[in-house]
């Protein structure tokens, strides 16, 4: 008789370790993702223009803030404002080695527009053949 319950005592589990820490884990994804952002914030223009389709490598994003400075999120500080010549460098050396990669452009709605045409120019001139402009959809209304 007291090596039947010993063994329905041995067959159950206690579930409740197993919830605590799930709620834990629960907590630390919520407080950390939003932490996890991407790149640069910036206000991104609005404008009207078609989604473009997948691409085996992912594209290349060159950020320009509203101050006008540079970031590429290829390296091993995004976050970092770069010079004109080391972001010219970055791309060039990235195209190296994956010449089909898309470099696209998140330029800040406030950023004059001159400072994002430079970029542009200086990116063609190291060998880039396309660059994309990267937008908010337009609003419908």
């Amino acid at each position: 008789m007291r090596s039947i319950a010993r063994k329905r005592m041995m067959s159950e589990i206690n579930v409740v370790p197993y919830i605590d820490v799930i709620l834990v884990l629960l907590i630390i994804f919520m407080i950390t993702a939003p932490l996890i952002t991407q790149g640069v914030k910036v206000e991104l223009p609005s404008a009207p223009a078609d989604v473009l389709p997948p691409s085996d490598t992912e594209p290349v994003v060159v950020t320009v803030d509203e101050l006008g400075k540079a970031y590429v999120d290829v390296g091993d500080k995004p976050e970092e404002a770069l010079a004109d010549q080391l972001l010219v460098t970055r791309v060039a050396a990235v195209l190296r080695y994956k010449p089909n990669t898309r470099i696209l452009i998140r330029g800040d709605k406030s950023v004059p527009y001159g400072r994002v045409v430079e970029i542009m120019a200086m990116l063609q001139g190291s060998g880039v053949k396309n660059v994309g402009m990267i937008t908010e959809p337009a609003s419908s209304k």
